[in-house]
Parts: C-alpha cells; sequence; structure tokens
C-alpha cells in the first residue's frame, strides 16, 4: 500500500489499552489490528487491539467523507493507524469489563498499514482450532489475549526472578551451549563439529557441570536462565528444548538452598500475580509422599490421603489380600467420601487406572448404616466397626483397596487418587499448594544391566549417616537431594553436590564407572577438584511448568512461544528436516535410514 505521507505522521502517541476518561479530548493516534468491526446503520464501531489492550474507535458523521469510505474496506486483522479524538461513551453505552470501556476514539483519519488475508481461525480465545493448525500460524495464535498473557507471565517470572536473586547476591553467569557429551539421565543432541571430522558437541541437559566448576571458581551465588536440551520420548509436559531457573551456591546446607528456593518462589507470586504464599513449605520424605499420596509429585490441594488397610487383612477372609501380604507385599486403602454413589462403571474405570500402574486389580466396597456391602465387602463384615473407624470412613463413603508390593500399591492407588479428584471435582481452581520432598534413594537398580544407577545424578551427595552403606548396601543409602512439587508437578529438583574427590570415586564405583571411563566422561569437572572445591549444592526451577502452573494452563506448550508438538515437530517451520546433501558432505555424515518392516 503506497502513501504519500511518511508513516511517521501516523506513529502511535499511545496504546490502545491506555486512554481512560481522564483522556477525554485528547487527539490521539492509535496503531494496532482490527479485531471487530460493527456497522450500526452507517455508524461504524472498531475494536482497535494491540498487546496493551482494546480501543473502541467510531467512526460516523462527524468523520470525514474519506475515512467513512476507508473504513468500508477494513477486514479483521487488518493493521491500520487512526487519527482522532478521544470522547466520553454515553453512560449507558460504557464497558466495565474493559480497562477502555469509558472512552471511545471518534475516527478523524484512518490509514491501513497493512492487510490480512482470510483468517485461518479466529483471533479469539473461544476457538476449537487444532493444536497443529496453532502451530503452523503460531504468530496468529499468540494475538490471542489468552496467548498475550501467557507470554507476558512468562515475561514477568523471568524478570522477578532475576530481580530476587540478583537482589540476593547472585550473580548471572552464561555456560556453554557446545559441550562434552556426558551420561545425564536422557540421550544428547548432538552437534557435528566441521573442523574436527568424527568429533561432536553435544548440548547441555543443563548447566550441571559448570555450575559446579563455578562454585571452584568462587562465585558462590551463581544462576542463569538457562536453555536445556534432551532427547527424550515424547510427551504432554517435556519439550526437547526447555527453560530453567538455574541456581547453584557454596558453603550452604540442605536447609540453606530450600530456605533460598522458597524466597524466591514467594516474590515471583507475589509480584506476578499478587498471590502471597505461606512460607515455609511442608516438608515429605521420599517414602512418606509415596505412602501417603502414592507419588512422590503429590498434590496437596486436596485430601484423599491412602491409609494402610495391611492390619486388618488377617481379620478378613479374602484370600488374594492375604497371598500380598504373606510375600511381603501391602493392602492401601483409599476412602472416597460420598463414594457410595458411583456406578460400576465409574468404578471398572477407577480399575483401569490401577492397571495402567501394574497393580492386579483395584477392590471396593461400600460403607452402609449396617456396615460393609458390594465388592469385597462380605469378607469383612465381622471386622466391620473396627475397619471403618480405623480407616475414617462413614456410611455413604466407597473405600478402594490395592495389594500389592509396596511401591506398586501405593502408586497404582495414587493414580486412582488423581482420577476421583479430577472427576469428583475436588481440585480447587487458582490455589497453589507447595511442598519439598525429600530424603529421595540415592541410587536405583536397573534390572536390565544389573546394575545401580544413581537416582538424581552421580554428583550428589549422600546422607552423611548413609556413607558407611555406600559400598555394602546401596539400595540402603539416601541421597542429600529435593524436589519442589507443586500442585501435582516437580517443579525442581537438586541437590547438595559431592565436593571429596574420594567420596566421588567411590561413588562411580558403586555405579560402575571405570576410572578411565569416568576420567574420559568427568576428567575436567573430577581435577578441577584437586584444588580446594567448597562444599557446594543447587536447584533448578523449571521454567516453562512454573509459568504453567502459574497460568492455569495444562501443558507448556500453551506457555512457550514456538513450541514443538509433543511428538517433537515443529508445524511453523517444518523441523525437523531433511539437508542439503552437500552440507552433510562438508560435516563427513552419511544418513543410513533404518529398513522400514
Amino acid at each position: 500500500m503506497a502513501h504519500e505521507t511518511p508513516f511517521s505522521a501516523w506513529k502511535r502517541t499511545t496504546t490502545c489499552g491506555a486512554l481512560r476518561a481522564t483522556d477525554a479530548g485528547k487527539e490521539v493516534i492509535l496503531n494496532g489490528w482490527v479485531h471487530r468491526k460493527r456497522d450500526h446503520g452507517g455508524i461504524h464501531f472498531i475494536n482497535l487491539r494491540d498487546r496493551y489492550g482494546i480501543t473502541q474507535v467510531v467512526v460516523d458523521e462527524e468523520s470525514p467523507e474519506e475515512v467513512r469510505r476507508l473504513v468500508e474496506a477494513l477486514k479483521y486483522e487488518y493493521c491500520i493507524a487512526v487519527k482522532g479524538v478521544v470522547r466520553l461513551r454515553p453512560e449507558t453505552m460504557r464497558n466495565p469489563q474493559m480497562p477502555t470501556g469509558d472512552i471511545e476514539v471518534l475516527a478523524t483519519g484512518i490509514r491501513p498499514l497493512s492487510a490480512s488475508e482470510i483468517l485461518p481461525f479466529p483471533i479469539d480465545d473461544a476457538i476449537d482450532a487444532r493444536e497443529e493448525l496453532r502451530l503452523q500460524y503460531r504468530y496468529l495464535d499468540l494475538r490471542r489475549p489468552r496467548m498475550q498473557r501467557n507470554l507476558t507471565l512468562r515475561h514477568l517470572v523471568a524478570w522477578h526472578a532475576r530481580e530476587y536473586l540478583v537482589g540476593k547476591g547472585f550473580y548471572e553467569i552464561e555456560t556453554p551451549t557446545f559441550i562434552r557429551s556426558t551420561p545425564e539421565g536422557a540421550r544428547d543432541f548432538l552437534v557435528p563439529a566441521r573442523l574436527h571430522p568424527g568429533r561432536f558437541y553435544a548440548l547441555p541437559q543443563s548447566p550441571q557441570l559448570f555450575k559446579q566448576l563455578l562454585m571452584v571458581a568462587g562465585f558462590d551465588k551463581y544462576f542463569q536462565i538457562a536453555r536445556c536440551y534432551r532427547d527424550e520420548d515424547a510427551r504432554g509436559d517435556r519439550q526437547p528444548e526447555f527453560t530453567q531457573i538455574d541456581m547453584e551456591m557454596s558453603f550452604v546446607t540442605q536447609d540453606d538452598v530450600l530456605a533460598e528456593t522458597e524466597g524466591l518462589m514467594a516474590h515471583i507470586f507475589q509480584k506476578a500475580l499478587g498471590v502471597d504464599l505461606s512460607l515455609p513449605f511442608p516438608r515429605l520424605t521420599y517414602e512418606e509422599a509415596l505412602d501417603r499420596y502414592g507419588t512422590d509429585k503429590p498434590d496437596l490441594r486436596y485430601g484423599l490421603e491412602l491409609k494402610d488397610f495391611t492390619p486388618h487383612v488377617d481379620k478378613g477372609s479374602f484370600q488374594a489380600f492375604r497371598n500380598v501380604v504373606a510375600q511381603g507385599g501391602v493392602v492401601k486403602a483409599l476412602v472416597v467420601e460420598g463414594g457410595a454413589s458411583f456406578s460400576r462403571k465409574e468404578i471398572e474405570a477407577l480399575e483401569e487406572v490401577a492397571k495402567t500402574y501394574r497393580a492386579a486389580g483395584l477392590a471396593w466396597m461400600k460403607v452402609t448404616e449396617g456396615g460393609l456391602e458390594g465388592g469385597v465387602g462380605k469378607f469383612y463384615q465381622g471386622t466391620a466397626p473396627a475397619l471403618i473407624t480405623s480407616l475414617g470412613a462413614r456410611p455413604g463413603d466407597l473405600i478402594l483397596l490395592v495389594g500389592d508390593a509396596w511401591k506398586t500399591a501405593c502408586t497404582a492407588l495414587g493414580a486412582v487418587r488423581t482420577a476421583v479428584a479430577r472427576t469428583r471435582g475436588l481440585i480447587p481452581e487458582g490455589a497453589f499448594s507447595f511442598c519439598w520432598v525429600v530424603d529421595f534413594p540415592m541410587f536405583e537398580w536397573n534390572e536390565e544391566e544389573q546394575k545401580w544407577d544413581p537416582a538424581h545424578h552421580m554428583f550428589t551427595m549422600p546422607r552423611e549417616e548413609h556413607l558407611p552403606l555406600l559400598e555394602e548396601d546401596p539400595g540402603a543409602v539416601k541421597a542429600a537431594a529435593y524436589d519442589l512439587v507443586c500442585n501435582g508437578y516437580e517443579l525442581a529438583s537438586g541437590s547438595i553436590r559431592i565436593h571429596d574427590p574420594e567420596l566421588q570415586r567411590r561413588i562411580f564405583k558403586v555405579v560402575g564407572f571405570s576410572e578411565e571411563e569416568a576420567a574420559s566422561r568427568f576428567g575436567f569437572l573430577t581435577t578441577a577438584f584437586k584444588y580446594g572445591p567448597p562444599p557446594h549444592g543447587g536447584i533448578a526451577p523449571g521454567l516453562d511448568r512454573l509459568v504453567m502452573i502459574m497460568a492455569g494452563e495444562e501443558t507448556i506448550r500453551e506457555v512457550i512461544a514456538f513450541p514443538k508438538t509433543a511428538a517433537g515437530l515443529s508445524p511453523l517451520d517444518g523441523s525437523p528436516a531433511e539437508v542439503d546433501p552437500a552440507q552433510l558432505e562438508e560435516l563427513h555424515l552419511r544418513v543410513v535410514l533404518p529398513e522400514e518392516d
């Protein structure tokens, strides 16, 4: 669109969210997009939108003839400039739902800045477009108010994180994004080095080793809004690239790290949402979290705690539970208030949830005024009063039961707990419930490879009182590791680190790393630890997940500007994509595709 008057003459003097009743009579210039357009018998109303808000623009008989002609041609999402005079809306036409609802701008000039083709979906929160289509046209999706709010919130979270940490004496220091490939629990993304054929950089899964080196270097308080990369299988709350608020501190205990993180969360929530968090956050051991809630990521916004049914097993005649206990297992119970109204179909759906988590099944019985009925209730009628009292149940409740090995029983019934809370509407909206989970196992047994793997990472400090158990009973060793959980999501993970080279060698040995392999993979770190490393520890809250929880979204894709799909694809730019054979030749690479079945 060619125009004689330069754009500088049409450059905005205010934004579409700034004008109020006190601005009546002012001449202004607005720039934005046509969000809505209505024709009321020759009087045109335009809702003009930018990221600051919406202002109603009016074209009526007082507007110049050229303006009345131009407004006819405007369509949704045309980008335009408007000159006009701010005036108060009639009292009966004011809109208290809009910050600018007391005023409108009478247009004295309109200049189209660019046109828009027909949209693939409306720029509106009430759309049902497929996610793949939204991601293909993400630049349009991001114009929607909901997405603008989400990215504004993300900006505020990052800003207030920096504000808090810098105020606490932390330095923001960047670490490399081209590093040596080191095992950190997921596959690395590899980058071929053109100048060094046959060699590869890896993109960091986290800044773990480098932030520990910064502690050796004497920077006792480090943080970074860090980009991280993990080549993991697709999942709803994962992305191949993600962001974390990475922190490390020297000369600290576990309590110091937890207190600093609580302060950070309280600052972010107060500044970004105006929400005051209650400090300190409650703490649960790993075993306590599993035993009471069936998960190491417990959602504390609602009750439904698991109960131990094992003491009642030998007082009843249900043989399946007797067999479980005889083999060293347990029976866990979940009392659902008012759940006696559940239909058989609803109970069967919960049974499928339990089986998904490897439980053999889900037993049940209903509490009545006369005792226990339905399901396995007949096997426990003789002990019904004591059993009901022990579980804290009342007439009208439903008792759900899983018998299995302790962890399987807890995990399966924990999944049922979550399903019940969702279907019964027990999760309060807009609530935030934090807790710490501590004392994780140091090692996990790898059945496939018949060896011990680090449960966190191999630089995690064991609990000091468990050091004598390292070689003789690795499964009994607890780690000085901790997770921050909010609303059922793991929000941050961290640990106190090993700073003693001899202890680090012992850990390498337990997980099957030879001295040669350890030196090859981590030699730059272990060498640094020969030169007076300080005691240190850290944590890394996930920025994407934090913003997702604060925004009330169900997936991190809703709070990332340009995310991938759950399968790791980008409909926007078509990545990952094939590359020119000449590029592969420069890198001395050859692509060998898997054979089709």
